[in-house]
């Protein structure tokens, strides 16, 4: 929901690839015209956490997908109240002071970055 409320906001990118990809990144050492994102630089520690993206939970998977799929169509109720930033609990990022808490939803704090 995040990332489709920052694709919503035009302050940030208009698609979710865009949205999720926008970060630093850095060519690769077998191809330089290949780049990857800057492990833990991105604006998704899920995206750039350098860890493999394989499928170990097919049902974990297919929950996601379901959710993800209500998100992206709007099916779904935003449970985060138009949040376009999060981190966990026991994070404590500068910009957190600046944006309007939305929601608490498990272990995760979910804030609103206010329209100029």
């Amino acid at each position: 929901q995040v990332v489709m409320n920052r694709v919503a906001d035009h302050r940030y990118p208009n698609t979710p690839c865009e949205v999720i990809h926008q970060g630093p990144t850095k060519p690769s050492w077998k191809d330089p015209k290949v780049s990857f994102p800057v492990r833990h630089k991105c604006q998704f520690s899920w995206y750039c956490d350098g860890k493999a993206d394989k499928i170990t939970d097919k049902k974990a998977f297919t929950e996601a997908l379901r959710i993800a799929y209500g998100v992206a169509t709007k099916r779904l109720d935003d449970q985060v109240n138009g949040a376009t930033h999060y981190h966990a609990y026991y994070v404590k990022p500068e910009w957190a002071s600046t944006k309007t808490p939305t929601a608490i939803l498990g272990s995760h704090l979910f804030y609103r970055w206010e329209k100029q």
